[in-house]
């Protein structure tokens, strides 16, 4: 046993394993690896509540939160009364769409670019809310589907709900009529 043992303190021994320390020049350690995931998400985390920790309570705070709020209704406002305006003045209508006729082609590109951003950050963060929802969903699926079996087993009309089995004791008693106070007064009553 001294050759292999010395054999096995060589590879093992020292409270280390060569063949996984060697093995890890090659391939990332998975567990290493996830710890150091881990560290950099709590460490964005921390960074974004640290932004969020002061309370805006100061003016400007308040006029930026309302700005920023500004551009979905504007937008669908401002749509809205070119509507208004092309049914009430059809020439002022036409000549301000004459003037937007007038606007080069890159100032175009930049407000779609500008709006795109704006909104498609908006529906993204909606679409990932929505998938989180519906994946939270379908993982109570298998429980909504228990619960409704086992209530569609306690209705009346499925074959076998009240049945006895074989207990005779309990098949004669469900024959007989249990004993109703309220019918034995009123047949007391009438004789």
């Amino acid at each position: 046993m001294g050759l292999m043992g010395n054999l096995l303190d060589l590879v093992f021994g020292g409270r280390r394993n060569i063949l996984a320390e060697t093995a890890e020049v090659f391939r990332e350690n998975a567990e290493a690896g996830a710890v150091r995931a881990a560290d950099l998400r709590l460490g964005a985390m921390t960074q974004f509540a640290a932004e969020f920790a002061a309370p805006r309570v100061g003016l400007f705070d308040r006029i930026m939160d309302a700005v920023n709020r500004l551009p979905r209704p504007a937008l669908a406002l401002g749509t809205l009364a070119l509507f208004v305006a092309a049914m009430v003045d059809p020439l002022w209508f036409a000549a301000r769409m004459q003037g937007l006729a007038l606007v080069p082609e890159p100032l175009w590109w930049l407000l779609g670019v500008v709006v795109s951003f704006y909104f498609g950050a908006r529906h993204q963060l909606k679409a990932q809310s929505f998938q989180r929802e519906i994946a939270a969903t379908v993982s109570r699926a298998p429980q909504v589907a228990e619960a409704i079996a086992g209530l569609g087993a306690l209705r009346a009309t499925t074959p076998g709900t009240a049945s006895a089995g074989r207990d005779a004791t309990l098949a004669l008693a469900a024959l007989e009529p249990e004993g109703n106070a309220a019918l034995e007064d009123w047949k007391a009553l009438r004789c």
